[in-house]
């Protein structure tokens, strides 16, 4: 979904001759499944950052066409809203050097958006959901000007036999409910997106492992606590993103309707090619764009793969020399709130990855435990109690404290990152951050219970905080 598409509209025949590209590519691929045609020389990591654009008084403003023209970088590219803008960092392999490349290149980035955004009188922003935002502002008006988009909206409906789009979401004390008529409730939602290029050897094991991850993930990071002035979830990103583009596909064997936002059906049991051939069988065909090249670029596949948004998402990419790599891509934690707390995020995901893989028959938890740990996570955030490896619920602090954080520390030792390094990001950061139970979702609501429903002067000292480059933890309210 990363490219512009030619077209908006689309006739039988384009969804018929798309179908047919996909099922030849998807063929191709299960050949190089059976084979050894996969890069596997090494580990790289990277991640995209979604962002927004405010004005002086903590607003979203729509300005990213001119926002995009002056930053003028192939790494900084539009999102679905003009509000919004994704920043996209270069793979870099997982050794010593990964913390402080993330960090400088993160920080060097966001320093040119960041002086860009004022010259043009705005700030740039890093939250799951910005709590200035309210519901009238998600309209096709302030939709990005790109084909994709546009046509994704139209299909998107189009799937749904133009029925609207209904979002209900219940938190403890508070619920929301309101009505679409497009896609644009999606755009109130940005995440961190991390990958992991790995051998295929040990690809479908990373896949599972991410699922597993997912809970701790989403409670370790929670910071969407409010949208349009309801606090509803920790993570209220995870269920408003799921409801903003809900497009039934088809039915599991337990009978649960899978749509095309999704946790995922079950564990892959051998290959990822299994995840493909899903998509294949499973997910009609919405963006029916026909390619001239090669079928062995696999551009009708990985279209098709763009536009079913699993938490946990296969990719295949293609490497300077044309070989194909395969990574995962885990989309579970919400943007922000801060460069050295994102940094800290990535290298526990690498680490605690690293840290189960040999582990993974000991975890066994079913996926339908760890699909409701996700959910329970993202309502609960460092409060929910996870089902783990004895069977018996544990508390997201007590899990990520005493098993997950040391081992991903020990993990990323033994591949040779820096003691001081793990003890500044998965040391002084997260163990601080779990132990304190402050992640942003804690600091937004303690800012809103301390000063009341204030949330341009919310989202003015979340972004005053942001900018000391400080973790959340440490932030003052």
């Amino acid at each position: 979904m990363g490219s512009e598409i030619a077209k908006t509209e689309f006739s039988e025949e384009d969804f018929r001759q798309f179908h047919q590209n996909l099922r030849k590519e998807t063929r191709i691929l299960m050949e190089w499944f059976s084979s050894d045609l996969f890069d596997n020389h090494q580990e790289m990591c990277g991640f995209e950052l979604e962002a927004w654009l405010v004005d002086r008084h903590c607003a979203p403003t729509a300005r990213n066409e001119e926002f995009l023209q002056r930053v003028n970088s192939p790494l900084v590219v539009p999102e679905l809203s003009k509000y919004n803008f994704e920043l996209n960092i270069a793979p870099h392999p997982l050794d010593s050097h990964l913390p402080a490349f993330l960090n400088r290149e993160l920080r060097k980035l966001w320093n040119i958006c960041t002086v860009n955004a004022r010259d043009m009188g705005c700030n740039t922003l890093m939250v799951g959901i910005l709590p200035t935002l309210q519901d009238r502002m998600l309209t096709l008006r302030n939709i990005s000007s790109l084909h994709r988009y546009l046509a994704l909206n139209r299909e998107i409906l189009r799937s749904r036999a133009h029925h609207p789009l209904r979002i209900h979401i219940e938190g403890t004390g508070d619920s929301l409910e309101v009505v679409h008529q497009d896609v644009m409730a999606e755009a109130a939602t940005t995440s961190l997106q991390i990958h992991f290029q790995v051998p295929v050897s040990k690809a479908a094991a990373v896949y599972n492992i991410a699922h597993v991850l997912s809970a701790p993930m989403v409670a370790l990071t929670a910071n969407s606590p409010f949208l349009f002035g309801r606090e509803l979830w920790d993570e209220t990103r995870i269920p408003l993103y799921e409801q903003a583009v809900k497009t039934p596909a088809f039915v599991d064997l337990s009978g649960r309707v899978v749509s095309r936002v999704t946790f995922g059906r079950d564990y892959v049991r051998n290959s990822l090619k299994e995840v493909f051939l899903e998509n294949l069988d499973g997910f009609p065909v919405l963006l029916p764009v026909t390619f001239d090249e090669d079928f062995s670029r696999l551009n009708h596949l990985r279209l098709h793969n763009g536009t079913i948004w699993r938490w946990n998402r296969p990719l295949i990419g293609f490497g300077e020399g044309g070989r194909p790599h395969v990574r995962i891509e885990h989309r579970v934690p919400p943007a922000g709130p801060s460069i050295p707390d994102i940094v800290a995020n990535i290298l526990f995901f690498y680490g605690a990855v690293l840290h189960l893989q040999p582990e993974v028959p000991q975890v066994a938890i079913s996926f339908e435990q760890a699909r409701t740990n996700f959910y329970t996570a993202s309502r609960f955030g460092l409060e929910a109690m996870l089902i783990w490896s004895s069977g018996n619920a544990i508390p997201a602090d007590t899990l990520l404290l005493q098993q997950l954080i040391p081992g991903a520390m020990q993990a990323l030792g033994e591949r040779g990152i820096e003691r001081h390094d793990l003890k500044y990001y998965l040391g002084d950061i997260l163990s601080r951050r779990v132990a304190t139970r402050r992640n942003g979702a804690w600091w937004q609501k303690a800012f809103i219970r301390r000063h009341g429903p204030d949330f341009r002067a919310m989202t003015q000292a979340y972004l005053e905080n942001q900018n000391r480059n400080i973790p959340v933890h440490e932030w003052s309210i």
